[in-house]
């Protein structure tokens, strides 16, 4: 019997059941799935396509018109001049939307009627027809604003005013009964049932005498808070008191109060039939905009009342006055927008009486929801557990889909709220649930029938391991969830890879333990003697004198290269090894670039490369400039030669050179006038760069520190030392002189700056080509393109600058960094301040590794216990070139071009005469 009861608590069936009573329980004690089918009807009446009638005019009191007649409220002056415009202009209904509860005197109105009356009273003193009596008389008129209105709705003969109303059911008399003006807009409430109020608010006797008629502007808000229904009649006190819209449309019809009737939920406006929910509350058409165009044309009340916009524009409608301006009144979402004022809702619901347009929820509709329900209900219950997963995802879907699409078209389509987003909630969530359930029952198959695998990977593991493959056993040890035999199994791996002096695959395995047992046995030790051992540098072989040496407890002596402690490898470059090093006496740390020359070269290279070697350090240790990076030792030992240099923070700029991945204008600039400032110190001491490119400049944003790198192929420009014929530099950053193997100065390496430039502002190399050939023949003879034609926006200042920085006569280019920089500057200081940089951290190491002959690298490339995020790189990038120009088959002059005459040189900047 037990059995049989827990299947059924199992039993998809039952699970469906369940399913369909919570979710009909939710909608029936929350306002989550009501509330999702109200957003549903208004995506329906957004996708409908009606047009909005054209007889209904709305005239805003806006912004603009506040700024130019004054701060709201207006004297009621305005509003009767304009009022008399549109009476001349023979529009047939005017609706105004402003409460005029208040009366509205100017308050030397009495001391005028004081002052006539003591006339009046003093025979003798003024008569009636004398100047002063007439003179009191026109102050007296203008002052009396309200009388003003008064005669204006009198004469005009079809203004409509707005009432207000407090929805509530009344209790014994009500404390303000409708004036005889508002109770001449009402109707006997006959049998219908209607919304009730228990208070009112009218317009002042004076003001609404004299209009045609007043109506509720009471709007009726959902449990959103949007407006979707209009309620056209509401009882107060046994008297139906129509809204401002119905009676609108009966006035603009010729229609008055007594041609309104209630029949069930139908209110019948002369030969119109509103179709209403019942209580007489209808559910109007929002319109939407069509081609751009608002659905209702509003115009500025300024601009009608000054003549900007003709009353005649006006003749044969329904004109609707109200306040759109900011801080006027309140707005409201309705179905196809998030706020609309009190006017435009009106407007609104008066083109929907009129046209007809309403949305309806016949009893046939009712019935269909209710039957969608039940069959959704049945499909959950019968149906859905029967089909495989595919089918009943396939099924649900389509399912899902005419429910959904069927209410829209319906919507859109015939004005028919069809209510399917309860069904469609009903489908979604149980076919989650129910695949759910079916999920985790499977789940509890798969749960055993993991761990059976987990015992074969073990064993296997085991078998592996007895047969000396490691690396295998690992991987299927990994494979096992980890529990105390499995720590077993996994320490005496480890042990394994230590006795083939694997240290780092050691330390891999005690990594994976201390995720699940930290404590374990000793673990930590063991952790820490791997790590210190896959982390040691063997320098120069085993043979070395410098090689590793092992303490005791598994501590590890680091090995020594000068004066300096190496602690460990950062990367690998063209020409040798970078490491990370210290400095014992001082505590600083270094970067260490290395070459093994004797097992690298022989014979007469073996000279060569140690004097290119250590021209690095001759070169670069005679320059000492904040945005250079500093040479502090160099040695050799043991045929091992290296030099020690600062350890810096950040890296290169080719990540910048990306079309993504540009920094702004202003940094740019910001960062190669420092590196044009370095190359003119550089250039001062007669060093010559000659490989000036986005690798070779380091940037660290968080200080906003810039060095440039790699002067391994710089040549010192002394004249016992210069030699022509030989090309060093990267293709696409040399100058043309540089390509044609000639004599080159600091000139050389401001071109190579421009072309950096260039492709840091455009994400572009300037030349590109094919071939070696087709590129030297570009740089040498084609112009250079303007960086304008990549990136517009950028000034013509700019342009100017690239272009003669990149001059291919050196005569005509920049002959100094230092003028390069200032005209930098200029530009950058006209775009605005470049982005500040965080305040740099002293932990008491710096972090990027200059690029270098040898190698360049970023610290910590491998090792997270470094002190930054680190990559290492080698210096490959754009390959550096070695040519003689006899080689090429003939020399590469740069034609004598003027850049007044190339398109892409349209100005010249500040230069130097050379």
């Amino acid at each position: 019997m037990g059995k049989r009861k827990g299947s059924v608590w199992r039993a998809d069936w039952f699970v469906g059941v369940c399913v369909v009573l919570g979710v009909l329980l939710l909608h029936g004690v929350t306002d989550f799935i009501s509330g999702m089918e109200r957003r549903y009807y208004d995506f329906g009446m957004s996708s409908a396509s009606r047009v909005p009638s054209e007889r209904i005019a709305v005239i805003a009191i806006d912004d603009r018109s506040v700024g130019n007649i004054g701060r709201w409220p207006w004297s009621r002056e305005v509003h009767a001049q304009l009022i008399d415009k549109l009476a001349a202009a023979k529009a047939k209904t005017v609706v105004h939307t402003a409460f005029f509860f208040e009366p509205q005197q100017d308050r030397g109105l009495d001391y005028i009627r004081q002052v006539k009356q003591a006339l009046a009273a003093e025979p003798g003193t003024a008569g009636p027809n004398s100047a002063a009596a007439r003179v009191i008389a026109q102050a007296e008129q203008a002052l009396d604003t309200d009388n003003r209105l008064a005669a204006s709705l009198a004469r005009a003969g079809n203004v409509l005013l707005a009432s207000d109303l407090h929805f509530g059911e009344p209790v014994g008399r009500p404390d303000r009964p409708l004036p005889d003006f508002a109770q001449a807009s009402t109707i006997d409430t006959g049998s219908a049932t209607l919304l009730s109020a228990d208070q009112t608010q009218q317009p002042i006797e004076l003001l609404g005498s004299k209009s045609i008629g007043s109506g509720h502007l009471r709007q009726i808000q959902d449990p959103d808070g949007a407006i979707r229904r209009d309620a056209l009649l509401v009882d107060y006190h046994g008297r139906a008191v129509p809204s401002l819209a119905l009676l609108a449309a009966a006035k603009s019809l010729n229609l008055g109060p007594g041609d309104i009737r209630v029949q069930d939920d139908v209110v019948e406006l002369g030969r119109l039939r509103i179709v209403t929910d019942g209580a007489a509350l209808m559910r109007p058409h929002f319109y939407v905009a069509q081609g751009g165009k608002p659905a209702f044309q509003i115009d500025s009340f300024y601009e009608v009342l000054s003549g900007a916009i003709p009353a005649s524009k006006y003749a044969d409608k329904i004109v609707l006055i109200g306040a759109t301006a900011a801080g006027i009144g309140t707005t409201l979402p309705t179905p196809v927008a998030s706020s609309m004022t009190p006017v435009e809702t009106l407007a609104h619901i008066t083109s929907s009486i009129l046209s007809e347009h309403f949305v309806t929820t016949p009893g046939w509709a009712h019935a269909v929801s209710l039957g969608a329900v039940a069959l959704v209900a049945l499909y959950l219950i019968a149906l859905l557990p029967r089909l495989s997963a595919g089918v009943g995802a396939t099924t649900t879907g389509v399912v899902l889909l005419v429910l959904l699409l069927g209410e829209v078209v319906v919507l859109s389509g015939s004005a028919v709220w069809l209510r399917l987003v309860l069904p469609a909630s009903l489908l979604l969530i149980g076919h989650l649930l129910l695949t759910t359930k079916r999920f985790l029952v499977t789940e509890a198959g798969k749960q055993k029938s993991d761990e059976e695998s987990a015992e074969t990977n073990r064993m296997l593991g085991l078998a592996l391991q007895g047969q000396g493959q490691l690396d295998m056993a690992f991987d299927k040890f990994r494979r096992v969830p980890l529990a105390p035999p499995v720590m077993d199994n996994l320490y005496n791996l480890a042990l394994d890879f230590e006795r083939k002096r694997q240290f780092n695959k050691a330390q891999a395995i005690y990594e994976h333990m201390a995720g699940y047992d930290p404590g374990y046995k000793d673990l930590q030790t063991k952790l820490a003697r791997a790590k210190n051992l896959s982390e040691t540098v063997m320098l120069g072989g085993a043979a070395n004198t410098a090689a590793t040496v092992l303490l005791g407890a598994g501590q590890v002596e680091k090995p020594m290269l000068g004066r300096y402690q190496v602690e460990k490898e950062l990367g690998k470059g063209a020409m040798g090894v970078v490491y990370l090093g210290r400095d014992p006496k001082i505590g600083r740390q270094v970067a260490i670039k290395t070459l093994a020359l004797s097992q690298e070269f022989e014979g007469a290279e073996l000279d060569d490369a140690r004097e290119r070697f250590f021209r690095e350090a001759e070169t670069a240790g005679r320059l000492q400039h904040p945005h250079i990076v500093t040479i502090f030792d160099a040695g050799e030992e043991n045929d091992l030669a290296y030099i020690a240099m600062e350890f810096l923070r950040g890296q290169d700029l080719v990540a910048a050179t990306r079309a993504g991945a540009l920094l702004p204008t202003a940094q740019v600039l910001s960062i190669v006038a420092r590196v044009a400032q370095a190359l003119a110190y550089a250039h001062q001491q007669g060093v010559v760069h000659r490989d000036i490119k986005p690798a070779n400049i380091m940037y660290d944003p968080a200080s906003n520190t810039v060095k440039v790198t790699d002067f391994g192929i710089a040549r010192i420009t002394d004249a016992s030392r210069t030699k022509t014929g030989m090309v060093l530099g990267t293709p696409s950053f040399m100058s043309p002189e540089q390509m044609a193997g000639k004599k080159i100065d600091g000139r050389s390496d401001l071109y190579s700056l421009g072309v950096t430039l260039f492709q840091l502002l455009t994400g572009q190399l300037p030349f590109r080509g094919e071939s070696m050939a087709e590129l030297m023949y570009k740089i040498a003879n084609e112009p250079t393109p303007d960086i304008r034609g990549l990136r517009p926006e950028l000034p013509e200042a700019l342009a100017n600058i690239v272009a003669l920085a990149m001059e291919k006569r050196p005569e005509v280019r920049y002959a100094d960094g230092e003028q390069l920089a200032a005209d930098l500057l200029k530009v950058a200081a006209s775009l605005g301040p470049a982005p500040a940089a965080a305040e740099p951290v002293d932990d008491g190491a710096t972090t990027v590794l200059p690029a270098g002959a040898a190698a360049t690298a970023l610290a910590g490339a491998h090792t997270p216990s470094s002190p930054g995020a680190a990559s290492a790189r080698a210096d490959n990038h754009d390959a550096t070139l070695h040519l003689n120009p006899r080689d090429r088959g003939g020399s590469a002059q740069s034609p004598a071009v003027d850049p007044r005459h190339n398109p892409a040189h349209p100005a010249t900047p500040t230069r130097s005469k050379t």
